[in-house]
Parts: structure tokens; sequence; C-alpha cells
């Protein structure tokens, strides 16, 4: 072959790699999207909501852009969110959502993703299983492989694959909460309850609707909680903010004052409840288990894990060492792009009976 046949076929090479992009890392939750791209970093995180036009059924926007129109939406325009408590609720527009969210991670150059590594909860059905692997191939990626949240969480978190002792790790998301016992790299309890730092928001929406009689939005309830909202006895009880949405008796706008006294209990039974889920998890574990978590503690990792005061809530409620991972909503996308770089070990935590791994260390 010529120097010129050879350069030829180098550059011809070289615009069809532009076509394939590398691995990505994917954590597809309720309340946001994440995703990385292996030698990027995370280039996605955006809202996991869809704009739908509701005569048409079209989808007209998606994550951010969908976020903006929430609460004031046009007369024909709905703001839906394709997934709830971590499993896909409507499955054809989070196939949209995925494959929107995909193409923007490629930067616009490629057309296809060789591998994913998707993050899924604890105790999904093959069903769901199915929905996002479907949803996947639709936004063009390869090959998907699975791993369970509360895996990724903890090697996120520092938890070493080859530790043989016992980890426990509590990952708070919008939807879900996901408790996992982690040892030698593998799962040995794991616990997915359908609540999370959403269900505050919703609570807040409920008891100013029903006892200040103003009915507010999901964003302005995000707001509250973020201001005014802890899992202890607030510092300031006094201290408040204006809140503003739509008079229930006369429709019309209004604003009412809520301080961070009256917003306490509200939170506090979600809370509670998040946390009664984890207890009666540790109730179940064998004794040499128990021993290593009644010495090392949790960890706390997801969004939810933000909230103010949730570690000394925790540490007062289980009796147990807590500590709040390093930048928590980012922990599962942490452990997953490990993963890229240790594809042995990948091999013992996929979720191998549904998608068994090839090709690993191309």
């Amino acid at each position: 072959m010529s120097f010129m046949s050879k350069t030829a076929a180098f550059v011809g090479m070289k615009a069809l790699r532009n076509l394939v992009s590398d691995s990505m890392a994917i954590d597809m939750g309720s309340a946001a999207t994440i995703i990385s791209v292996r030698g990027r970093g995370i280039v996605i995180d955006e809202p996991s909501l869809v704009a739908v036009d509701s005569n048409t059924g079209e989808v007209i926007a998606i994550g951010i852009e969908a976020q903006q129109m929430s609460g004031r939406e046009a007369r024909d325009v709905t703001v839906i969110a394709p997934l709830l408590d971590g499993v896909v609720a409507d499955f054809e527009r989070t196939k949209l959502m995925l494959a929107h969210f995909v193409r923007k991670a490629r930067g616009g150059k490629s057309y296809f993703s060789r591998r994913a590594m998707m993050s899924v909860l604890s105790g999904i059905t093959q069903v769901e299983e199915r929905a996002f692997l479907s949803a996947a191939e639709h936004a063009r990626i390869g090959r998907v492989v699975m791993i369970e949240e509360g895996l990724a969480a903890a090697f996120g978190a520092g938890v070493r694959v080859d530790d043989p002792r016992a980890s426990a790790v509590v990952d708070i998301g919008g939807g879900t909460t996901n408790v996992a016992i982690i040892a030698k790299g593998e799962i040995v309890h794991a616990r997915a309850e359908r609540i999370g730092s959403e269900d505050i928001n919703a609570a807040i929406v409920d008891h100013v609707r029903r006892h200040r009689g103003l009915i507010i939005g999901p964003q302005s309830a995000e707001r509250l909680k973020l201001e005014l909202g802890s899992a202890t006895v607030p510092s300031e009880l006094a201290e408040e903010a204006t809140i503003k949405g739509v008079d229930v008796m006369t429709r019309s706008p209004g604003a009412i004052e809520i301080t961070a006294g009256e917003l306490y209990p509200v939170a506090l039974q979600v809370i509670r409840k998040i946390v009664e889920g984890v207890n009666q998890t540790l109730t179940e574990l064998p004794p040499e288990v128990g021993g290593d978590i009644y010495e090392r503690g949790i960890i706390i990792t997801g969004g939810g894990a933000q909230f103010d005061g949730l570690e000394e809530f925790f540490r007062e409620q289980t009796k147990l060492p807590v500590r709040v991972a390093d930048e928590p909503k980012y922990a599962i996308m942490r452990g997953l792009e490990q993963m890229f770089e240790e594809p042995l070990r990948l091999r013992h935590v996929i979720r191998r009976q549904s998608y068994p791994v090839q090709d690993l260390e191309s």
C-alpha cells in the first residue's frame, strides 16, 4: 500500500472513531440525570423532566429547559417526570429523555457510544431493568452494564472493593432511599425504600395548603426546604421566609410568612420514615456484619444527604457513627467511573444474571 493510500486509510479510521464516543457512566434518577464521559468527567447534570404538548403528545423541552417551564407552563404544555421512585414510569418519554441527554454528552460529533455503566435501584424487577436497557439502546449505546446503586455509591464514598469488613451506605435520592451493606465488593444485604428528599417538598406543599391556605408549587417548596429546612431543631426558630402562591379560597395571588420552627416538624416526618427504614435494615444483619457496622457506622450519600442537620439526626437515631460523603450527590457517579479503570473487578459487581460482561478490557 502506498504512503498516500495508508494516509487516506488512517484519516478514514480517525473520522470513523469520531463517530463513536468512549464509555459513559449514567446515574438516571427521579430528580436528576447525571452523565460522565470517560476522560471528560461529568458533562450532564440536569433535572429528569420533560415538557409535553398536551394536544399532540410531542416532547418540546427536556431537562433544564423543561424545569424552567415548570409551574409556568403554557395552557397546552405539561411538565412531567418520566421516572418515578427510581424506575421508569413513562417508557416512551424516558427513552426520548435519555437519548437527548446522551446526545448532549457526546458533544455533537459522535453518534454512538461503545458502552455505558448505568446505576439501578436494588430490587428492581427484570421488566424495570429491560425498560432502562431499551432506553439505552434507543440512545445508541452499544453495550449496557447495570450496577446496583448501593455498590456504586459505596465505591464512590471510599469503600474499597477488596475490603473484607462490612460497610453501610445510605443513598438518599429524590424519590428513593437505598440502604446497602457491602463486604468484599459485594452486597450482603440491601433495601430500597420509595421515599426520598422530594417527599419533603410534597409534605411542605401539603402543609402550606392545609394549614396556611396557600397553594404553592414544587420549586417554591424546594426553596423553602433549602432555606429553612432542618432535620434537627433549628438554632433560629423564628427565622422566616416569604412564600408566594395562590389563595385556596379566592384563587387569587397571595403570600405568607413561614418560619423555620413551623417547617421543622413537617420535614421531620419524612426524615423519621427514612431513618426507620435504615434501622429496620440494620436489624436484619448477621452478627459479624452487625459488629462491623457498629464499629464503622454509616456513610450517607445522594443529593438528599445535603439536607441540613441530617448527619446529626442519623447519629442520634441509630446510635452509630455517621458521616456524609464528600460531594454526596456525585458518589454514585464516582463509583461508576472507578469501574472504567477496574474492568476485572467490574465482573463481580454487575447484575450478571441479566447482562453478561463482554469486551470490558477494550
